[in-house]
């Protein structure tokens, strides 16, 4: 790629391209993680979905798939999250990612393994947080990206977190293609996050029937909805949505309880320890009692349409961009094209020609 591409992103993380995966629960695996590495971006595996004692050998998957560094990416405030962090600086991780409830004392860890710190934000002042506690690099996502997502537009996130902080910032939240790329770099970012756009690829594991759910989304179709979990979550609407939506809030409680069990059973957590990690969540993010007991909601609903293929009773968290997708490339693929897209862009400009399609 032209200079202009070669960020301190790349050097910080050792890749090609200054593009990474975001760590999607139930989608970031092993297989997805390796067909990015390999491809030259930076992937993220998700273990916030995994039974903490099992994140090891899903990290030892990644390195037989692939001898390119990646990330591993947690909740700092849910049950077992020490096991995965030890598990990560013990297996030399490249980076730890990490976004609501950052706790001190596992970055300091981090910092003394050398395990890069890369936190997710979606506020400004949380991005100055961040830097204070010890991010080396910081993704900011605005209100355009998938899952839980707040209400600043991307570009406006971007050039605020910027100007705010002193490290590398990352650019989260509606990004898909080069010209994408382009546009984050102009706003001072050193490379972009993808989530959905990974998702919708040849080696996600999303089963069909999901994926077929994203690519015939339209932009009006992803929307943002409390009801999931309490906290606005960006979606693809679909059957679930609209019921959750008309629900009574009684309704909507014993669908928490129900999901918080399922949760226990499938994370191995102990009620105490399910109660320890709702109320930091609820002291951390200012939550009601309502909202923390629906915090398991997400991960459970999330399962039911990402592993088990139900995309009715199941939720699709999502970015704005599913609504201008369709297509499945290869890992590949898709970061070739991202970069001859993004070096036909950069010409145009420095040219004053229309860009290559």
């Amino acid at each position: 790629m032209p200079p202009a591409f070669h960020t301190p992103l790349c050097d910080m993380l050792g890749v090609r391209y200054p593009i990474i995966q975001t760590g999607m629960g139930w989608v970031a695996t092993p297989e997805l993680v390796a067909a990015v590495c390999n491809a030259g971006a930076f992937g993220f595996l998700a273990a916030a979905t995994l039974v903490p004692e099992e994140v090891e050998q899903h990290i030892e998957r990644v390195k037989a798939l692939t001898d390119r560094p990646f990330g591993v990416n947690y909740l700092m405030d849910a049950p077992g999250a020490e096991v995965i962090a030890q598990a990560i600086i013990r297996n030399g991780v490249k980076a730890a990612g990490y976004n609501r409830s950052p706790n001190a004392e596992q970055i300091r860890a981090f910092k003394q393994a050398g395990v890069l710190c890369v936190p997710t934000c979606g506020a400004v002042r949380h991005a100055a947080k961040a830097e204070q506690l010890g991010a080396d690099i910081i993704v900011v996502q605005g209100g355009e990206g998938g899952g839980h997502t707040g209400s600043v537009p991307t570009s406006l996130l971007v050039s605020g977190a910027v100007d705010a902080v002193s490290v590398p910032v990352v650019a989260a939240g509606g990004f898909s293609d080069g010209r994408g790329l382009v546009a984050a770099l102009a706003y001072g970012a050193v490379g972009i996050a993808m989530g959905t756009r990974f998702l919708m690829t040849r080696e996600s594991p999303v089963p069909k029937t999901t994926t077929q759910r994203y690519l015939d989304a339209q932009v009006t179709d992803v929307l943002v909805t409390q009801q999931v979990d309490g906290l606005p979550q960006r979606v693809v609407r679909n059957e679930l949505v609209d019921q959750l939506e008309t629900s009574g809030r009684l309704a909507l409680l014993v669908r928490a309880l129900r999901s918080g069990l399922a949760y226990r059973k499938a994370s191995g957590a102990s009620v105490r320890e399910l109660l320890t990690s709702a109320l930091s969540l609820r002291r951390n993010e200012r939550l009601t009692r309502s909202q923390m007991l629906m915090a398991a909601n997400a991960p459970m609903l999330a399962r039911k349409a990402m592993v088990e293929g139900d995309p009715v009773a199941g939720y699709l968290p999502s970015g704005s961009v599913a609504g201008v997708i369709g297509d499945l490339p290869s890992c590949a693929e898709l970061i070739e094209r991202i970069a001859a897209e993004a070096e036909a862009t950069l010409k145009s400009l420095t040219l004053g020609s229309e860009p290559a399609s």
